[in-house]
């Protein structure tokens, strides 16, 4: 095993929680796993653990669920369980296209955050809105005015690595020595 794969749970990790437990479609979730665990975030939130076992999940995740820390939160409770992150020094932030909604290249990210991301189709609800903090949009050009929900998130989440980004000192690219010169 390579000594990534070996030191792996000690490596810090993005104090960013991504918040999916509004979205339902099992191969949207994968591919959220995926991209959490591709940049070290805290969690990922889903409605269901049970999710996580899905064969479509699986697909979208490519095994990534074996090192993506997941927790559950049921969406009816997603107003309370938003409350509690705050009281732990989150701060809620829905990604929605709504029109009080910071663009997304405009906003200052705190460093202990939870990315909302809401229902596929519908987005998300009054009562969770009103739960976050802050509210962030995708500015969109084309005519079609949404994205797919991992997609959106992948977009957030980098913006938010540009800002707070890190590079574990095991994974950090090492400098090539330099050749004598003849």
């Amino acid at each position: 095993m390579t000594p990534v794969r070996t030191q792996y749970s000690n490596l810090p990790r993005h104090a960013l929680m991504v918040c999916a437990a509004l979205v339902e479609n099992p191969i949207n979730l994968g591919m959220l796993c995926r991209t959490t665990e591709a940049f070290r975030l805290e969690a990922l939130v889903l409605s269901d653990l049970k999710l996580a076992q899905n064969r479509k999940f699986r697909q979208g995740a490519v095994a990534t669920h074996r090192w993506q820390p997941l927790l559950e939160c049921n969406p009816q409770n997603l107003p309370q369980w938003l409350c509690q992150q705050r009281q732990r020094g989150y701060t809620p932030i829905a990604l929605d296209l709504q029109p009080q909604a910071v663009p997304l290249t405009e906003l200052c990210f705190p460093e202990r955050a939870v990315l909302v991301l809401g229902r596929e189709l519908t987005g998300i609800t009054p009562a969770v809105a009103a739960a976050c903090d802050q509210k962030v949009a995708i500015p969109q050009y084309g005519v079609v005015q949404s994205l797919n929900v991992q997609t959106a998130a992948a977009l957030a989440i980098y913006a938010y690595i540009g800002q707070w980004g890190m590079v574990a000192p095991s994974l950090a690219p090492t400098p090539l020595a330099p050749t004598p010169l003849e």
